[in-house]
Parts: C-alpha cells; sequence; structure tokens
C-alpha cells in the first residue's frame, strides 16, 4: 500500500474547500482517508491566516514513513518549509551545443556539483 499526501475537495459547487489527507493512491479523490492533515480554502485572502491549516508533526510523520505528496501539496509543503525544493536540470543551451547536465538550485540559480 502506497500512502500518497494530497488533496480532497469539499464544499458547494464554485465554492470549493479542501482537507489535506494522507490516503491510499488507489482510493478516490474524496474517497477513503487515511488522517486528515490540514486545510485549504483557496478563497480566502492570500494574507488571512486562515486559508492554510497543517498539522506540522503528523506530515514531518507521514513524510519520514514513506508517504509521497502529490505536486500541489509538495508546492504547499515547500512554502511552508517543511521539505526542500527540487533540484532542477539544465540539460542544454539555446545555440545548440550540447552541455553536461548541471544541477541548479531554484533558489539562487547557482549551479551545484
Amino acid at each position: 500500500m502506497t500512502v500518497k499526501i494530497r488533496l480532497a475537495r469539499f464544499g458547494c459547487k464554485h465554492r470549493p474547500f479542501y482537507r489535506l489527507v494522507a490516503a491510499d493512491d488507489k482510493s478516490r479523490r474524496d474517497g477513503k482517508q487515511i488522517e486528515v492533515l490540514g486545510f485549504y480554502d483557496p478563497l480566502q485572502g492570500k494574507d488571512d491566516a486562515n486559508r492554510v491549516s497543517l498539522k506540522f508533526d503528523r506530515i514531518e510523520y507521514w513524510l519520514s514513513v514513506g508517504a509521497q505528496p502529490t505536486d500541489s501539496v509538495e508546492n504547499m509543503l515547500f512554502r511552508a518549509g517543511l521539505i526542500p525544493p527540487k533540484s532542477m536540470v539544465v540539460v542544454g543551451s539555446k545555440n545548440g551545443q550540447k552541455s553536461t547536465n548541471h544541477h541548479v538550485s531554484p533558489i539562487t540559480g547557482e549551479i551545484l556539483n
């Protein structure tokens, strides 16, 4: 059983409200969940304290036992400071010359090796 940390949609039509949940990857989006880890309300203002609420200790536990966050949840966890950013890879240049693969820091843009 693979566990995913993902968003489950609640609310009415045109008034979405999401719960951050740990769920089996084979269950439906709004189906059976293992644990509720927080919530996200996209209709709140960007600076509003009620926009996102996360249970940091439980999220860290699920990440430590191998739960995989979805892309949207991964962005939320990065903004909250729970996970490091993904490394980016530079493959080539515009003038057609092939270059070796370099890892680039997404925050500073420096080449890492």
